[in-house]
């Protein structure tokens, strides 16, 4: 195994670096043009043309959803079994299998669907991977070096995102689908082998194998331990979030049998299944720490604190998954926001040779990352240390949703624009694209220090899958709102406030962010922070 640098940047780390620049453009290539290619495509032709942009936004929320489920599943594997270099590399190649899918079957749903779900597993599988992988190869000595690698890190992922962005719609429109999802798997293999290339080079944590003092052994320990005039109540709020996640999919399943009145029809699997997983989580959590002093004793304190740590941090997350209904929205609602826009082509400020497609829009979200980063570093943040103000990672991130919730506002404005009938320009768009932008800095770029810093040794990867899991129940909201707005009663009450469908919706996620960060707010002013990264050996 390589050895870090004392007081050094590892060297390796442009490996790491440069698989995901290649692996952030093949991604988000295929995924911002994702929603425009259904809605022209021949699979949503069995639909009527009004309800295709309807089920082209369901199909990529979904897709979104497996994206940052399979975390769990790459977490779970890096850490029992095959350590994060192995795990990285097998899921790779499941990666570049789906890109494959879909540049050969643009016109086979059944395929095109297999390379959707082939892409969110290989793409989730190394998602929470990557970056505690990088932040393997640093230890005690050299850890002031792992900001700035966290911050280049996001950066470069910003870097080949933003030429993803810009280019993969005019490849779309000048090439087809064909050409426009096969460079994004070129781009994947090359990441592949480029991460493949630095293997002598790296720091490989060996994966903790079965642990009786895991985390899961641990709560398993505290919720069934009984102790003389104490009460169970932590066993039984978990088994009832067990009883009622099982309930919630044997609804659904009695529904889809034509037994009506257990579940709401609009209720697929995918949204049970996540709801389902959020009681598992919630009441689990919940019970357990209730209950955790419990296995002191029959494990160690620090396993049983690494829990307590877990637990404080999952509760940090949730709150979280708001701001990412919002941002993963960008590339959904936005996209058909910006189709009814007027692209100013007659205007000579406006790049009329590249910018040839509302879904371009996407590109100025990498490219003001670039340029946020940089500012907030140099300038913001330490602007504010010299006014006094202490800039918490917490405080940065609770800020970061209220800024999101705000570019939802303009969204909002905008579209009550284009429902009065007038011709509104696609750069008004702009606005909205720099306040989530900022937001999503404050938020995002953040979050990968915190989750890192804070998650005790064993769990770096699992807490990382759990990170990356806030982005599937982003998407939840998103679907249940979405499937929401076709009930009757949802219907009426969107009439009554005189709004359009769109209009109503955006306004109703500036609030849901809004309420999310005064709840954000709160919880972080009690949060006890913690430093977690490896004594050098």
């Amino acid at each position: 195994m390589a050895q870090a640098e004392s007081g050094r940047m590892p060297r390796q780390i442009g490996y790491i670096i440069g698989n995901e620049a290649c692996e952030r453009f093949s991604f988000y290539g295929m995924r911002n043009i994702l929603v425009p290619f259904l809605i022209s495509s021949v699979l949503l032709q069995y639909l009527p043309e009004a309800e295709r942009a309807g089920m082209a936004k369901d199909v990529f929320h979904k897709f979104v959803i497996g994206v940052y489920f399979f975390p769990l599943l790459g977490g779970w594997l890096s850490d029992r079994f095959f350590g994060k270099y192995n795990t990285v590399l097998w899921f790779s190649l499941i990666y570049c299998a789906g890109h494959a899918c879909l540049a050969l079957f643009e016109d086979n749903i059944n395929g095109f669907y297999t390379g959707l779900l082939l892409i969110a597993l290989g793409s989730g599988g190394i998602k929470p991977l990557v970056v505690s992988f990088c932040g393997d190869q640093f230890d005690q000595t050299n850890k002031d070096k792992a900001k700035l690698v966290f911050d280049a890190f996001y950066w470069i992922i910003n870097f080949g995102s933003f030429f993803a962005s810009l280019f993969a719609p005019l490849l779309l429109r000048h090439f087809g689908p064909a050409v426009a999802f096969g460079v994004p798997g070129v781009l994947m293999f090359i990441a592949t082998l480029i991460f493949w290339m630095g293997r002598h080079r790296y720091v490989n944590v060996p994966p903790s194998g079965p642990n009786p003092h895991s985390f899961l052994n641990v709560v398993k320990t505290a919720l069934r331990e009984r102790r003389d005039g104490e009460g169970n109540l932590g066993s039984i709020l978990a088994w009832s979030g067990i009883a009622l996640a099982a309930a919630m999919l044997l609804s659904w399943a009695l529904s889809v049998q034509g037994w009506a009145g257990f579940w709401p029809q609009s209720l697929d699997f995918v949204i049970t299944f996540c709801l389902a997983l959020g009681v598992l989580i919630a009441f689990g959590g919940w019970g357990a720490s209730l209950q955790l002093e419990r296995a002191r004793g029959l494990h160690p304190d620090a396993a049983v604190d690494g829990v307590r740590a877990v637990l404080r941090i999952l509760i940090v997350f949730a709150l979280v998954t708001p701001f990412w209904s919002l941002f993963d929205q960008k590339a959904s609602t936005w996209i058909i926001q910006g189709n009814a826009m007027v692209i100013p082509h007659d205007q000579w400020w406006w790049p009329s040779w590249l910018i040839k497609e509302p879904a371009q829009m996407q590109a100025l979200n990498p490219l003001l990352v670039m340029l946020l980063i940089p500012f907030n570093n140099l300038v913001l943040y330490p602007g504010l240390r010299r006014m006094g103000v202490t800039v918490t990672p917490l405080r940065r991130m609770g800020w970061g949703i209220a800024f999101s919730g705000v570019s939802w506002i303009i969204a909002g404005a905008l579209q009550l624009w284009i429902d009065s009938g007038a011709q509104v320009s696609l750069a008004w768009q702009s606005l909205p694209y720099l306040l989530l932008t900022f937001g999503e800095v404050l938020v995002s770029a953040t979050a990968l220090e915190f989750a890192y810093s804070q998650a005790p040794h064993a769990m770096k990867g699992v807490i990382m899958a759990f990170w990356y899991l806030t982005s599937t129940f982003g998407s939840l909201w998103v679907l249940i709102t979405n499937a929401g707005v076709r009930n009757p009663r949802f219907e009426s009450v969107i009439a009554s406030s005189g709004l359009s469908e769109p209009a109503f919706l955006m306004f109703f996620f500036a609030g849901f962010a809004f309420l999310a960060a005064v709840a954000f707010g709160l919880y972080a002013r009690r949060y006890p922070m913690q430093d977690n990264y490896r004594i050098a050996t």
